[in-house]
C-alpha cells in the first residue's frame, strides 16, 4: 500500500538564523507549521525527510550562481534549525544543488519506504522547493505544496513559484 511522505527542505541554521550567510527571515515564521506537518506525519507514522544541502567548503554552486558559501559540510550553518531537529527513525538526505532528487538517493529511498506521495515543506519556494517539486512530479509522486509551511525569499518570486507549481505542473497548493 502507497504513502506519503513529509519533506522538509533546507531548515538549516544558514538559511533561518538572523545575520546567516542566506538568511531567509520568512523561514523564522514557517517553523510553527513545520513542526505542525511533522506531528501529523509522526502520528500517522508517515516518512519524515529532511531533504538539507551539504557543500564542500570550494563547491561550484557558490561560484556559478553567485551563493556566498552555506550549509558547508560539518559545520553548524548546515544542520537542521533546534525547533526542527530529526529525532530517531527520521531520515536526511543530503544534497548538493538545488534539487532533493538530483544526485541524491532521495527516490530509492521513497521507493524502499513504498512511498508514491510528497508533502513539501521549507525553503526557498522558488528553488529548492520548486525544483524538488519538478523532479517529484516528473517521477510521477503526487506532490502537495504546503502554502503556509515553505518561505520564499520575496513574495513575489514565492507567489510565482507556488502558481507555476500549480498551474504547470500539476502540484497540489494546501
Amino acid at each position: 500500500m502507497a504513502k506519503e511522505a513529509l519533506i522538509i527542505i533546507d531548515m538549516l541554521n544558514d538559511f533561518v538564523l538572523q545575520g546567516a550567510p542566506l538568511e531567509v527571515p520568512e523561514t523564522r515564521k514557517v517553523i510553527p507549521n513545520i513542526k505542525r506537518e511533522i506531528e501529523k506525519a509522526r502520528a500517522t507514522q508517515s516518512p519524515v525527510i529532511y531533504v538539507c544541502d551539504s557543500h564542500a567548503p570550494d563547491d561550484k554552486e557558490f561560484s556559478k550562481f553567485g551563493w556566498p558559501p552555506h550549509a558547508v559540510k560539518g559545520t553548524k550553518g548546515a544542520e537542521v534549525v533546534d525547533e526542527l531537529k530529526p529525532e530517531e527513525g527520521d531520515i536526511v538526505i543530503e544534497k548538493t544543488t538545488y534539487s532533493g532528487f538530483y544526485g541524491t538517493g532521495l527516490d530509492r529511498k521513497l521507493k524502499e519506504l513504498n512511498v508514491d506521495s510528497l508533502r513539501l515543506t521549507g525553503c526557498v519556494t522558488h528553488i529548492c522547493v520548486m525544483f524538488t517539486a519538478s523532479d517529484a512530479v516528473l517521477r510521477d509522486y503526487k506532490v502537495t505544496v504546503v502554502e503556509d509551511a515553505v518561505a520564499g525569499i520575496s513574495k513575489e518570486d514565492h507567489d510565482a513559484a507556488l502558481r507555476i507549481m500549480k498551474n504547470v505542473m500539476g502540484v497540489k497548493i494546501e
